[in-house]
């Protein structure tokens, strides 16, 4: 008999592509936070759509990336080597299509400063995926003490009818 409990290779797969459409949303939003914030400093109040384009099939790409080959490093209990090295990757490639696609009319200090934001960004995502795990771990915990405290008290009544 199959195990109800375990999931399926489908699930599995269902479960990764949420992950990576969740990534693709916030770190789109990010990126185009801040290649507004870019536009708007330089006195312009249109973006553009290619660069929309070019944003979000990378933020898709390295979503890909991030959960097939690089571990999921955002959503990892601590921020070691490994992590680190994931960030960076992802950056340079962010910063090189950035730079390529002409988001920044190539220009160097604001490539740099996308660079170092995302890298704030990255940081940042760890965080509040830590915090999120901790709240979970805290509810979980709770809710298995209600379990137990619930299902002793019936074990007890149980014992003490079957007593008498």
């Amino acid at each position: 008999m199959k195990n109800e409990k375990k999931l399926t290779l489908w699930e599995k797969y269902l479960t990764s592509e949420i992950v990576i459409e969740f990534k693709a949303c916030l770190y789109f939003f990010a990126i185009l936070f801040f290649y507004c914030v870019y536009k708007i400093v330089g006195g312009k109040f249109e973006a553009g759509i290619f660069h929309m384009l070019q944003m979000i099939l990378t933020c898709y790409a390295i979503g890909y990336i991030q959960v097939y080959l690089l571990n999921n490093f955002d959503e990892a209990e601590s921020l070691k080597s490994r992590e680190i090295c994931g960030m960076l990757v992802c950056t340079a490639i962010y910063c090189g299509v950035s730079y390529f696609g002409g988001w920044f009319d190539k220009k160097l200090l604001p490539t740099l400063l996308f660079v170092l934001y995302i890298i704030i960004t990255y940081i940042c995502v760890f965080f509040v995926y830590r915090t999120k795990r901790n709240i979970d771990d805290k509810k979980l915990n709770e809710e298995l003490r209600l379990f137990q405290s619930e299902h002793k008290e019936a074990y007890d009544e149980k014992v003490k009818d079957s007593g008498e």
